[in-house]
């Protein structure tokens, strides 16, 4: 059952038990009110002839008639016979016995052989009595009318709490029916980028607040998850591909060196062979290492790094390392990232290696950084060869210039750390031609503090 139906059927219950409450206090009191009118008429006429048997009759007979009372006056006799002297509207057609009559001398009563009528009798001397009757037929009658319109009322209150409830309560059941669809559809493996506009009272609004923390942190940890399983597949995918070859070259040359027949050449370059295919693989496992590590990065960082510090730092170094390059520095003082130092210190030894590495030693380097609208760009541009293509997306292993063979281009997986580690920055990494001539790396970065 939906929230607004059980809120429906709450207020229509609560509304009916208080109207019907009320209404039965009300048509209790009236009808105790009209008893009580009832009993003095009666009374008024018995008191008249208290005291005075005598004139008791004729006293009683008076007050009745000059109040216009509609009542009914009998007269009962000792051996039990009955006399109407006075008919009221609604009269009396029951006999009374003298047992009523005794029973009723001292106040008005109902009694169970006059039904509908209050009584109360009267000595009149000589053994006779005066029984007057007052019936309740009208009382019960206005009764019966006023609960069937208590009745009424209670359900017209009802309908108009529930109508005036919705009208306040609507955009509250809008809103908690549009977050308990959205919810449901989370449940169901659905995603969005906005919960439901909060609307509503303040504790709707609490709720939707809470509503959205609780999907924001539940996507964030499906991504997380489903970032960990993914790198968990590139990793063991790259390793396999990747480690296959230089095993299979050290399994050979272990068959090799095993052979008592080899030359002492052989053993020799063997040997070389298999220990630079160690190196090699030192090499590869720690790229693959450090790419999985990326790949896990939470993709927020509460670090903040003097980004043009490093960069300056970095490039010191390689200019003390390679003194026959000449290096140009353009970078802008001041600028700041949310993000891990080590990583941009790996993003630029990677930048700067593979110039070191795949152009010749006196070609010249220009790094540049500022602010480019609303983004950070670093540029890192060299006179080398560059690339035959540029502008495509860096994959794993794959070498952009075949001629970059594994003996001199390492694993294939520099251009690929650089782009994730841009990426793990809320950054990105693109390719072009440098006006230098060579291979210009352009990395840019969304401003967050």
């Amino acid at each position: 059952m939906k929230l607004a139906t059980r809120l429906t059927i709450l207020l229509i219950v609560i509304t009916t038990v208080v109207a019907l409450s009320v209404g039965w206090y009300a048509v209790n009191s009236s009808t105790h009110s009209a008893y009580d009118n009832l009993n003095q008429t009666v009374n008024a006429v018995v008191q008249s002839g208290l005291g005075t048997p005598d004139e008791a009759l004729s006293d009683a007979i008076n007050v009745d008639q000059k109040n216009n009372y509609d009542l009914t006056l009998d007269v009962v006799y000792p051996d039990g016979t009955v006399t109407q002297l006075i008919s009221a509207n609604t009269p009396l057609s029951l006999t009374p016995t003298l047992a009523d009559v005794r029973g009723s001398l001292s106040s008005v009563v109902s009694v169970p052989d006059l039904p509908g009528f209050r009584v109360r009798s009267l000595d009149i001397g000589g053994g006779d009595y005066l029984l007057v009757a007052a019936s309740t037929q009208s009382i019960s009658r206005s009764s019966q009318q006023l609960i069937l319109r208590v009745a009424l009322a209670a359900l017209l209150a009802a309908l108009a709490m529930v109508v005036v409830a919705r009208i306040f309560m609507r955009r509250d059941l809008v809103t908690m029916e549009g977050l308990i669809g959205f919810a449901s559809d989370v449940a169901e493996g659905q995603t969005y980028e906005t919960v439901p506009p909060n609307r509503g009272s303040r504790d709707v609004r609490e709720l939707q607040r809470a509503l959205a923390t609780m999907v924001r942190t539940l996507q964030e940890k499906i991504e997380v998850e489903s970032r960990h399983a993914e790198s968990m597949q590139m990793f063991i995918g790259d390793a396999s591909h990747e480690l296959r070859t230089p095993l299979t070259v050290i399994k050979g040359y272990s068959e090799l060196i095993s052979n008592p027949d080899v030359s002492p050449e052989q053993l020799a370059r063997a040997i070389e062979r298999m220990r630079r295919e160690i190196v090699r693989m030192e090499a590869l496992v720690s790229d693959l290492l450090l790419l999985a590590e990326i790949r896990e990065l939470p993709p927020k960082s509460d670090e903040t790094v003097h980004f043009s510090e490093v960069v300056v730092a970095s490039v010191g170094e390689f200019r003390d390392d390679h003194p026959s390059r000449t290096v140009v520095e353009e970078i802008e003082p001041g600028i700041q990232l949310n993000a891990r130092r080590d990583l941009i210190e790996r993003m630029m030894n990677n930048a700067l290696g593979n110039i070191a590495r795949h152009t010749p030693p006196d070609v010249p380097v220009r790094v540049a950084l500022g602010h480019v609208g609303d983004v950070v760009q670093l540029r890192v541009e060299d006179g080398g060869p560059g690339l035959p293509v540029y502008g495509q997306r860096a994959e794993r292993f794959r070498r952009f210039d075949p001629s970059r063979s594994r003996e001199s281009g390492g694993s294939g997986l520099g251009m690929s750390i650089m782009a994730d580690l841009s990426g793990a920055m809320n950054g990105e990494m693109s390719t072009s031609q440098s006006s230098l001539g060579g291979l210009c790396l352009t990395f840019r970065f969304r401003v967050t503090v």
